[in-house]
């Protein structure tokens, strides 16, 4: 009994019964709260750039005075006065330097307003037809035209890059799309480089990435559907689906996601997939993101939907499974043998990643008896003068490895490389020399970090990462069976996670023999006919049976 009541009198017994208990109870009431704060609905007013919602009028110097008290008096806004017909009616050309074509705009659009005055057709038309059907049908040489009288919707207009006609008389403004702006070439993506397989990637252009999607198929199903994001910056995003083959609930909701949307701004694709994700607390990616067109048409073509939003080259492609993660298009490129073996070793390296500084951690530690006498000799040999336990030792070689792979990401290529690489070579050496680290440790942190270089996905090897860390306080606290534990919960996480309903961890969780035709390997083309059934597409045959 005294033995107990002085156990119970320690001080460390109080602070670690303190922890147990608070860090749970913390977490849940943090969680909790986070639950609470993302279904709770904000009502804002729509934005307005003019506050009265007024429209046009009749009187052309009201409307650019109206225009020019919304925008200001910009430098970069071009205001050009003419006057047109047999009347000299007043107008005024509106856009903003350097989002329009120049050519296009003197071409299309002012030589023929400045020579329709010229001709006797013109004045006839202007004294007996509406100037608004001679415009539209004699004049303008512009195929993507609208016509608006709001003025929030012609001052939006503008400043994204249309060019902008009003005319005296009429109550209503012509936009004509001749926009042009500086942009790059569909070059290699670099975070997803293959050694076979197109060298194009997505650009931050929306049409342009639209574009090469539709050079792709000339199936007349592709079906693009647009939406604007963001309340003040109102950006394009862009739904792309096949329609005879996605589902239509997979479809709604997607498209219901997006539309519940409420940011200022969405500055890149990163934002809508937290936004419309399912469970914001995982570590895993819900929403896929890529570079590649070739592996957007891919997924498409198998009843998913793709999500491109303007000003940014990674598209979202919804749902995503883990499997996928670790599969590439070049899998598909190269002969089945092979690439079967390659997709099978990435799972194994992806297990490595995770827990092989665990393991290590746990054997050393715990379980000594488990490791063969002369391999347990020889690291026992290499750990002779180290100072700290071998979380510790773990701990800094984990943490200089990401400090350097974040330093080498950040500094310009040529130098990030040579940092990365010398970095490495440095810190690991003087860390053995001076007696920090053990050499088998230094084996041990490198192996992991080349297995977390051979995911195909970037978010993906993030949260193999962090499952590291984890994974290796599992470890010290516990040995194997704290690894079991941590290999439980992380199951069981899997398991309940969905993206837009399906659950994360399929084919592993469907019977389905045709889906595992495509999961550890990757079987012959031939065999795989239909396209996966987890996404319930409309049309499940993708090849004939010879």
């Amino acid at each position: 009994m005294g033995r107990i009541i002085e156990f119970l009198a320690r001080t460390d017994v109080w602070l670690g019964t303190i922890v147990v208990v608070l860090v749970p109870v913390l977490s849940a009431l943090l969680f909790q709260k986070l639950k609470e704060l993302r279904r709770k609905t904000n009502v804002r007013p729509e934005q307005h750039f003019n506050p009265s919602n007024s429209v046009l009028t009749e009187k052309i110097t009201s409307n650019v005075k109206s225009i020019k008290a919304i925008v200001g008096d910009s430098s970069d806004i071009i205001f050009r006065q003419f006057k047109l017909g047999s009347d000299n009616r007043s107008c005024s050309i509106v856009h903003i330097d350097g989002l329009v074509d120049t050519q296009q705009l003197q071409q299309a659009i002012l030589h023929p307003l400045l020579q329709g005055k010229q001709t006797k057709s013109a004045l006839h038309l202007f004294k007996s037809q509406s100037i608004k059907d001679y415009l539209l049908n004699h004049t303008i040489e512009v195929s993507d035209i609208k016509v608006t009288k709001e003025i929030d919707k012609v001052v939006r207009q503008l400043l994204s890059g249309s060019v902008l006609l009003l005319v005296d008389g009429l109550d209503e403004a012509f936009l004509f799309s001749v926009k042009k702006w500086v942009t790059r070439s569909a070059e290699d993506p670099i975070s997803e480089p293959l050694v076979r397989g197109p060298r194009m990637g997505f650009i931050e252009n929306l049409r342009d990435n639209t574009a090469i999607l539709r050079r792709m198929t000339t199936d007349p199903n592709l079906t693009f559907t647009d939406v604007e994001v963001g309340e003040r910056t109102k950006k394009q995003l862009t739904i792309a689906f096949i329609r005879d083959i996605a589902n239509e609930e997979l479809l709604t909701e997607v498209k219901r996601r997006i539309n519940d949307l409420d940011i200022d701004h969405a500055a890149e694709s990163g934002y809508i997939e937290q936004l419309i994700e399912d469970d914001y607390l995982s570590i895993f990616p819900q929403v896929q993101s890529t570079e590649r067109p070739d592996r957007v048409m891919a997924a498409i073509l198998e009843g998913r939907v793709a999500i491109m939003l303007d000003g940014t080259p990674y598209v979202l492609i919804a749902p995503v499974t883990f499997s996928m993660m670790l599969q590439s298009p070049e899998d598909y490129y190269e002969r089945w043998i092979p690439m079967s073996l390659i997709r099978a070793l990435r799972y194994v390296a992806a297990l490595l990643s995770v827990f092989l500084p665990s393991f290590y951690i746990a054997f050393v530690s715990f379980h000594q008896g488990l490791i063969p006498t002369d391999l347990a000799l020889a690291i026992a040999g290499t750990r002779v003068g180290v100072p700290f336990p071998t979380i510790i030792e773990a701990l800094l070689m984990e943490v200089s490895i990401e400090l350097l792979r974040e330093a080498g990401v950040r500094l310009p290529k040529p130098v990030g490389q040579t940092v990365g690489l010398v970095g490495a070579l440095i810190i690991g050496e003087a860390a053995v020399q001076a007696g920090l680290v053990s050499p088998i440790m230094v084996i041990v942190v490198s192996a992991t970090a080349i297995s977390s270089f051979v995911s195909p996905q970037y978010n993906a090897g993030i949260a193999l990462r962090l499952l590291r860390f984890l994974s290796m306080f599992s470890a010290a606290l516990l040995g194997l069976y704290g690894i079991s534990l941590f290999f439980l919960a992380l199951c069981i996480h899997a398991v309940k996670l969905k993206s837009f309903g399906l659950p994360y961890v399929t084919p592993g969780t469907l019977y389905s023999k045709e889906d595992w035709k495509d999961f550890f390997l990757r079987l012959p083309l031939f065999t795989m006919r239909k396209r996966p059934a987890e996404y319930y597409p409309k049309d499940p045959v993708r090849r004939k049976k010879r």
